[in-house]
C-alpha cells in the first residue's frame, strides 16, 4: 500500500484511504443533492430515478450516485422497484404520525437516561445557554422571519445537547436515523408559524417543555422529562395541522408535495 509522507518524515494518509475519504465525500454530495430534488419537487412522488440519468443530471459518478440512493431508501424517502431502480415515495397522514412518534420516544428516553445517569456540567452549561437564548426571542413583543430562523437553529441545537446529555452513542445512532425519517425533525415545521397568529402560544408551550425537561433532568426525574419530551414532540403535530390550512403555509412544509393528503385528523 503506497503511503504518502510530507517534507519531515511524518507519515501521512494512504493512497486508498485518501480514495476513500472523496468516495465517501462524493456519495454525501450525491445523497444531499438527491434529497433536495425531492423534497423541492422536482422529482415527484412515484417519479422513478435510476442511477445513470442522475450520473449525467448532478455530475457524480456512478457508484456515489448507486449508495446515494441505498441511502434515501434506507432513510424513507425511495422505495426500490421490483423490476429495478427506485422510486419517490408518497407519506400518508399515518406515515408522519409515526415519524414523529418514533423521534419523541426517542428522544424521551434520552431525556429519562439523563436525568437517571446524571448530565455533565459542561452539558448542562449549555443547555441552559440555550434555554436563556430562546427565551429571548420568544419574549419579544412581535416576531420576525428572521426570528423564526433563529428559533429553528438554537431549537436544533437544543436537541443535540439533550441527545449529548444522555451519553449514549448506541442511542445517538438511532435519533440520527429518526431525524432522516421524513417530517421527523424537532424543527420541521416551525417555520410555518411565522405565518400563522397561534405562533406565540405554540411557541411559549414549546418553550416551557423545554424548561420543564431541563429541570426534570437536573433534579434526577427520569420518568417525567420522559413525558415531557414525548408530549414536546406532539407539538409538531399541531404545527402541520395549521400548516394545512391554506396553500400558502402548506408551501413552507418541507417536502409538503411527498404528502398524500392535505390535512391530519385533530386529534391534538
Amino acid at each position: 500500500m503506497t503511503v504518502l509522507r510530507s517534507k519531515d518524515g511524518y507519515r501521512r494518509m494512504s493512497v486508498s484511504a485518501a480514495e476513500n475519504e472523496r468516495s465517501f465525500s462524493q456519495t454525501v454530495k450525491a445523497q444531499l443533492s438527491l434529497r433536495d430534488l425531492i423534497l423541492s419537487g422536482d422529482l415527484k412522488p412515484g417519479d422513478r430515478i435510476s442511477e445513470l440519468p442522475m450520473v449525467e443530471r448532478l455530475g457524480i459518478s456512478r457508484t456515489p450516485i448507486r449508495m446515494a440512493l441505498v441511502r434515501l431508501e434506507e432513510e424513507g424517502i425511495l422505495e426500490a422497484i421490483p423490476s429495478g431502480g427506485f422510486a419517490v415515495k408518497a407519506f400518508s397522514e399515518r406515515d408522519i404520525h409515526d415519524a414523529i412518534e418514533v423521534r419523541g420516544t426517542l428522544e424521551g428516553l434520552a431525556a429519562r437516561l439523563a436525568a437517571e445517569r446524571g448530565v455533565r456540567p459542561s452539558v448542562l452549561v449549555e443547555l441552559k445557554d440555550r434555554l436563556n437564548r430562546l427565551d429571548e426571542l420568544v419574549v419579544r413583543p412581535t416576531l420576525t422571519v428572521d426570528d423564526f430562523s433563529q428559533y429553528v437553529d438554537l431549537n436544533g441545537q437544543f436537541h443535540a445537547l439533550l441527545v449529548e446529555a444522555a451519553d449514549s452513542s448506541v442511542l445517538a445512532r438511532q435519533i440520527d436515523r429518526a431525524l432522516n425519517l421524513p417530517f421527523a425533525s424537532p424543527s420541521g415545521f416551525v417555520m410555518v408559524q411565522a405565518m400563522l397568529p397561534e405562533a406565540r402560544h405554540i411557541l411559549t408551550i414549546a418553550q416551557d417543555h423545554h424548561r420543564c425537561v431541563v429541570r426534570a433532568i437536573e433534579d434526577r426525574e427520569g420518568a417525567r422529562a420522559e413525558a415531557l419530551m414525548r408530549e414536546h414532540a406532539r407539538l409538531a403535530h399541531r404545527n402541520l395541522q395549521l400548516a394545512f390550512r391554506n396553500q400558502g403555509t402548506r408551501d413552507l412544509v418541507p417536502g409538503s408535495v411527498l404528502i398524500r393528503k392535505p390535512a391530519i385528523a385533530g386529534r391534538y
